[in-house]
């Protein structure tokens, strides 16, 4: 039968059908969940009976009304700033292990492996790490003498919870932001390294004039993956704290995730998890318009 049709025919069948199967998946799994959970954003649905009560914009007024809601985005900054510093070490690791160091292979895989271990099985080991009483941290700072940071209770108290639970996400994420910071320079053209040697440019010129501009399209992903993430943490504060102490490592994702499954208002969890796709759109959004600037016209 495709024998009898034009070229042009038969490629556009053949392109048709090795799309078919991945388009209904994605429409099947990702934008029919989504239009769902825009249409329950307006209902007042409990989660299982079959009525769902139309509220209109009540779910969303409530949302922007409640400071109790909106506050839990402080405690997502801890993960935002650990997120910028974690970036700026996987670039220097990157290049430092992009260049001709002995055993440069075994130190990437070494700082690749975090990434591979699950998550919950990470938290449980930073759980032991952060213990007051036994835990390595404390034992260690012990042993170096400074037993006035021994005795510190990294989850327990509130100023620290946040950045100690981020600093776990930091060892966890740095090698795999790393590995792609590598794969960035690795693809920068060597004739341009040596034409910047000619010049007479020094290492760190060559870095910052050189390597940091060609390595911008890598680094504004990361950095936008970065800041989403920091947005939407919830595996480690959920395993470790629970939201403590007093709910305050509670994060934005925790607090929609109880507002649904604790107190069986998914009316209103849907419309806090809309907000985020905003938010995330709105940082994407502002992060193109600052990188961009001064950029190509």
């Amino acid at each position: 039968m495709l024998g009898t049709l034009s070229y042009s025919k038969q490629k556009t069948i053949i392109i048709v059908s090795f799309l078919l199967i991945p388009l209904l998946l994605l429409a099947t799994f990702t934008y029919y969940p989504a239009l769902k959970l825009i249409y329950y954003s307006f209902t007042n649905w409990d989660g299982y009976s079959p009525e769902k009560p139309w509220v209109g914009l009540d779910n969303y007024r409530e949302v922007f009304s409640n400071p109790d809601i909106f506050k839990v985005f402080i405690h997502n900054f801890a993960y935002f700033v650990m997120g910028i510093v974690q970036n700026v070490v996987a670039i220097y690791f990157a290049v430092v292990l992009n260049s001709k160091l002995r055993g440069r292979n075994g130190f990437r895989i070494m700082l690749f492996l975090p990434y591979i271990m699950n998550g919950v099985a990470v938290a449980f080991m930073f759980g032991y790490v952060f213990d007051t009483t036994n835990g390595s941290l404390n034992l260690f700072l012990d042993s170096i003498g400074l037993h006035h940071l021994a005795q510190t209770s990294w989850l327990g108290t509130e100023g620290l919870v946040n950045y100690s639970l981020a600093s776990t996400g930091f060892w966890r994420f740095m090698g795999y932001n790393m590995v792609i910071y590598i794969a960035s320079l690795q693809a920068i053209p060597r004739d341009i390294y040596e034409a910047a040697k000619i010049d007479g440019a020094g290492s760190f010129q060559t870095l910052w004039r050189v390597t940091l501009p060609n390595m911008k399209a890598v680094i504004q992903l990361n950095l936008f993956l970065t800041v989403t993430g920091a947005l939407e943490v919830f595996d480690l504060p959920f395993v470790l704290t629970k939201g403590g102490p007093a709910g305050a490592s509670q994060t934005y994702v925790q607090r929609v995730v109880e507002t649904a499954f604790a107190y069986n208002n998914y009316g209103l969890a849907s419309a806090m998890s809309i907000i985020l796709l905003f938010f995330v759109v709105i940082v994407l959004l502002v992060q193109q318009l600052v990188l961009n600037r001064g950029g190509d016209k």
